[in-house]
């Protein structure tokens, strides 16, 4: 049997990504089991184990990542928007900003488009909200990592910049309270909906091309933190990423960084 399953492998590996063909296999091997009990101990044999390897090496397809966000990014887009009153522009602008800074995920920021996916419980509130002097946080009650619903306090410093996110952020609150002082969720829209994905979305393709999706505004940050300096334990915490998983988000090659770092700290 070792054999069929080798020249399966090859024949799938023609079709589809090797990747997928060892979730294939292990389906394969849960329908067989009652039929042919050592099917699991044959789908680990060498034969079978080095076919889907050399079908991994043969056919990878490279892994294509979306494009991070830089501040010369932010600053076009915030610039662009500067005279503008409009709620909705205040509002994209205002998530922008805060998911760059606080290392946030587009879902953390918006509803999926499929209403069947919406849930409330991760709605960040505005009662959670404080602002002081220079900085300004709130509650976010749930993200990906947080099974458990225990949440994270996310905080996002004033800066002396113009994609400051503090001056932008209490732009969009002094809006939304003007507009919706009775309404629970902190994003609104002009319509009082909670933003969409496909809200975000669209007004971010305005300026950039299919290279940059919301997973850019996370990526950026993280990349911008790297050339900052800032521990990886550090920016671990602020992305509040379990493992160390994070630093697929970083988007400069660790040379580039390290070149960058030796520059400052010479010039210092």
């Amino acid at each position: 049997m070792a054999d069929t399953l080798s020249l399966f492998t090859v024949y799938m590996c023609a079709h589809i990504k090797p990747t997928s063909v060892a979730s294939y296999l292990s389906g394969i091997c849960q329908q067989l089991e009652p039929y042919f009990p050592e099917v699991r101990h044959i789908r680990k044999s060498s034969l079978v184990s080095q076919t889907l390897a050399g079908c991994q090496r043969l056919r990878a397809i490279p892994t294509t990542r979306k494009r991070a966000l830089t501040i010369d990014d932010l600053d076009r887009v915030v610039n662009h928007f500067s005279s503008s009153t409009d709620h909705n522009d205040r509002l994209f602008v205002a998530q922008l900003l805060t998911g760059f800074f606080a290392l946030m995920r587009l879902g953390e920021l918006t509803y999926p488009d499929n209403p069947k996916l919406r849930d409330d419980r991760k709605v960040i509130k505005i009662t959670s909200v404080t602002i002081s002097d220079d900085h300004y946080k709130f509650f976010l009650p749930g993200h990906k990592a947080d099974k458990f619903f225990e949440g994270n306090t996310i905080i996002i410093r004033r800066q002396d910049s113009l994609h400051d996110p503090f001056k932008n952020f209490g732009l969009y609150l002094l809006s939304r309270h003007t507009r919706f002082p009775l309404s629970s969720e902190l994003w609104l829209t002009a319509a009082g909906r909670v933003p969409t994905r496909s809200f975000f979305i669209n007004r971010i393709r305005k300026f950039f091309d299919s290279s940059v999706a919301g997973q850019s505004m996370c990526a950026g940050g993280a990349t911008h933190l790297t050339e900052q300096g800032v521990a990886p334990s550090i920016i671990q915490a602020i992305g509040r990423w379990a493992t160390d998983t994070f630093q697929i988000y970083i988007r400069k090659s660790p040379v580039l960084i390290q070149a960058l770092l030796f520059g400052r700290n010479s010039q210092a």
